[in-house]
C-alpha cells in the first residue's frame, strides 16, 4: 500500500509541476488570468448502509429517512424539484450465510416504504422482530444533499436488550473501531454490508493491550454484491479473550458499510459506529450528567506512541479528571481507562489532545457509557467525532427525550438549530445556540410546533471556531435507562467543482 500511495503521490507532483510550468510560459508569452474559485455545488447523489437491526424476536425497529431543505429554498420549490425524478429509497440487502452456519432467515422489508420525496419532511417506517433486513439506499438529486437515515430499535428483554440507535453509513474502504471486546460478557458482531454489483473482500484485524490477535485465517472475508454479512469477532482470534479491542476492517477492490454490534450480559446493546479518522486532536461528544460508569479506549496506528493529555469539557470550562489525567498509549496496540466519577452530575464531552504539542501522534478513540446500576443498566457507545464544518442531521427525534449536545474545544462559536416537520405533522422551528470556548452546551432538542410523530434536528455551524455535537435519545423501559448516543457527521451536501476549459495548447511541444 506505501508503494501504490507513492506512486500517486509521484503522479499528483508530475501533474502539478506540468500544469505549473504551463500556468507561468503559455505558448503566447501572456500570463494567464488568475484562475477562479471552485464553485461550491450540491452533491448529486448519495449512498448510505444500514445494519441488520436485530437477532431478537421481540425487536421493534423505527427507520427514519430525511433530506434537509437546500438553504433559502421555500417548501413548494423544493417539492417541485423533488418531483422531478428526485428520489431517496432503501432496498433490503438479504444475509449472507456465514461459512460453517446454518443459512439465514429469509428477511422482511420494513412494511411501510422509506422513500424521501420532499426535502424537508421525515418519511418513517417500523419494522418487528428478527426478519427485519439489512438496508442499502441511494438518494439523487435535490433529494441526495444531507439524506440521513436513522434505525432505532428497541429489544425490550433477552440477552441483546437495549435501545440500539445508529445513523446509517456511507460505503467506505477503511474503518476503526475502538472498544470493542471478545470478553466472554460481550456478543461483538461486525455487520459488513455490500452496495454493490460486485463481490467484495474485507479483511479484519484486532487488536489488544498487547499488540495484533493472532487470527484464524487471514484469507479475508468475502461479501456477496448486493447483500449484508454478520462476523462474530472472538472465533476470529486464537487469543485469549480481551476486554478491549481496537477492530479495523479495509477492503480489496471495492467499499462496505461497516459498523459493530455489541452486547454485554449485564449492560445491554448498542451499535458501535467507526471512529473518526486518527488524529493527533479527537473529541468524544456527549456524555450524560447521570453516566455511572465511563471507560475510554484508544488505539495509535501509527508508528510512534501516542502520549494523551485526558480532558473533560463541562458546560463551565475544561477540567483534568481526578481519575484519568493522562493515558499513554503504545503504537499497535489498545490502550484503555476507566473515569470513575466522571462528570459529577454535569453533562460533558471527552478531549484528547497531545501531551507534548510537539510530539502530535494520531490516533482513533471511543467510549463505553453505561446508565443506571445492577440488573437496571444499559449501555451506548460515543466514538471519536469529526467537527460539523457546515451542516449535520440526526433523525428520529422524539417529543422527549432527545437532547443535543454541542462542544467548543477551542473558539466560541454560533450555532442553528432546526427542528424539522414531523413524519405526521408540525411545523419546523429554528434556534441560535451561542456555544462558549472550551464548553459543552447541553440543551434539550427543539420541539417542532404541533409535532406529530418523529423529527429529524439539522446543526449548522454559522460562525466561529468547530463544533462537535451529539444526540442523546432516551427511552426507559421497566425502570432501565435505556439509550443511545449519535455523533452528528458533517453531511457533505456540497464538493467543491473547479472552473475548467479544455485547452489543449499546454500539451504543444
Amino acid at each position: 500500500m506505501k508503494r501504490t500511495t507513492l506512486s500517486l503521490i509521484a503522479v499528483a507532483a508530475t501533474l502539478a509541476a506540468v500544469t505549473g510550468v504551463a500556468a507561468l510560459t503559455t505558448p503566447d508569452g501572456t500570463r494567464p488570468a488568475a484562475a477562479e474559485a471552485p464553485a461550491s455545488l450540491p452533491v448529486e447523489r448519495t449512498s448510505l448502509l444500514c445494519p441488520t437491526p436485530s437477532g431478537s424476536e421481540v425487536a421493534e425497529t423505527t427507520y427514519t429517512s430525511y433530506t434537509p431543505a437546500a438553504k433559502g429554498a421555500t417548501g413548494e420549490r423544493s417539492q417541485s424539484e423533488a418531483a422531478q425524478s428526485a428520489k431517496a429509497e432503501l432496498r433490503p440487502a438479504p444475509e449472507a450465510p456465514v461459512p460453517g452456519e446454518a443459512p439465514p432467515k429469509k428477511a422482511k422489508a420494513p412494511k411501510a416504504p422509506t422513500t424521501v420525496t420532499k426535502p424537508g419532511t421525515p418519511v418513517g417506517a417500523e419494522a418487528k422482530g428478527a426478519e427485519a433486513p439489512a438496508l442499502t439506499g441511494t438518494a439523487n438529486g435535490t433529494l441526495a444533499p444531507g439524506w440521513t437515515v436513522q434505525q432505532t430499535t428497541v429489544v425490550p428483554a433477552g440477552g441483546a436488550r437495549g435501545l440500539l440507535g445508529v445513523t446509517c453509513t456511507a460505503p467506505d474502504t477503511d474503518f476503526w473501531f475502538p472498544a470493542a471486546s471478545t470478553a466472554k460478557q460481550r456478543q461483538d458482531y461486525v455487520h459488513l454490508t455490500n452496495p454493490d454489483d460486485t463481490l467484495v473482500t474485507a479483511d479484519i484485524e484486532l487488536y489488544g493491550p498487547e499488540g495484533a490477535l493472532a487470527l484464524q485465517d487471514t484469507k479475508g472475508i468475502d461479501v456477496p454484491a448486493h447483500s449484508t454479512l454478520r462476523v462474530l469477532l472472538s472465533p476470529l482470534t486464537t487469543a485469549s479473550a480481551q476486554q478491549d479491542v481496537t477492530v479495523h476492517v479495509t477492503t480489496r477492490g471495492g467499499r462496505v458499510g461497516a459498523v459493530v454490534g455489541a452486547a454485554d450480559d449485564a449492560a445491554g446493546s448498542d451499535w458501535l459506529p467507526a471512529s473518526a479518522d486518527p488524529a493527533a486532536t479527537t473529541v468524544l461528544p456527549g456524555i450524560p450528567a447521570d453516566a455511572t460508569s465511563v471507560r475510554l479506549v484508544a488505539y495509535a496506528p501509527g508508528d510512534d506512541d501516542a502520549d494523551l493529555k485526558v480532558q473533560l469539557v463541562t458546560p463551565t470550562g475544561t477540567i483534568v479528571p481526578a481519575s484519568a489525567s493522562s493515558l499513554h498509549v503504545k503504537s499497535g496496540m489498545t490502550a484503555a481507562a476507566d473515569l470513575a466519577d466522571l462528570t459529577r452530575g454535569e453533562p460533558g464531552s471527552l478531549l484528547l489532545t497531545p501531551s507534548d504539542p510537539k510530539k502530535a501522534t494520531p490516533v482513533v478513540a471511543a467510549l463505553r457509557v453505561v446508565r443506571g446500576k445492577g440488573e437496571k443498566q444499559e449501555v451506548a457507545f460515543i466514538p471519536a467525532a469529526v467537527a460539523v464544518d457546515g451542516r449535520a442531521t440526526v433523525a428520529d427525534n422524539r417529543a422527549k427525550g432527545s437532547t443535543l449536545a454541542l462542544t467548543a474545544p477551542g473558539a466560541t462559536a454560533q450555532v442553528r438549530i432546526t427542528a424539522s416537520a414531523g413524519t405526521q405533522g408540525g411545523t419546523p422551528v429554528t434556534k441560535t445556540v451561542t456555544v462558549k470556548a472550551g464548553t459543552t452546551t447541553s440543551l434539550p432538542a427543539p420541539v417542532p410546533d404541533g409535532l406529530k410523530g418523529s423529527y429529524a434536528l439539522t446543526v449548522e455551524r454559522v460562525s466561529g471556531g468547530p463544533v462537535h455535537a451529539s444526540r442523546l435519545l432516551e427511552l426507559p423501559e421497566d425502570g432501565i435507562p435505556m439509550f443511545t448516543v449519535q455523533t452528528l457527521t458533517d453531511d457533505r451536501s456540497t464538493v467543491k467543482v473547479p472552473k475548467a476549459r479544455q485547452d489543449l495548447k499546454v500539451l504543444d511541444d
